[in-house]
């Protein structure tokens, strides 16, 4: 998740700045994180919630932004706790 919040704040950055050929990219990383995170065996008792992320940070990038998403705010407890253990 960690790394997939990482991605998320590249597109932030780039929606910021304006650039929505290297918003894209970022986005499509950031998607592609997450489709490889649903593959793994691991997280197989979050799949709903990681399939509405997927919709939810579409929504975020190409969309309305209908369901009012903050990328910093949801990602940010998963890089606290990825700090705690270090």
């Amino acid at each position: 998740m960690g790394n997939i919040g990482s991605e998320a704040m590249r597109v932030m950055h780039w929606i910021q700045q304006g650039d929505i050929d290297l918003r894209d990219n970022a986005a499509y990383r950031m998607l592609e994180l997450i489709d490889l995170t649903l593959e793994d065996a691991r997280w197989r008792g979050r799949i709903k919630e990681l399939c509405r992320l997927r919709e939810v940070v579409c929504d975020w990038v190409w969309g309305d932004n209908k369901y009012s998403f903050d990328a910093e705010k949801y990602f940010l407890p998963f890089a606290l706790a990825a700090r705690k253990d270090k």
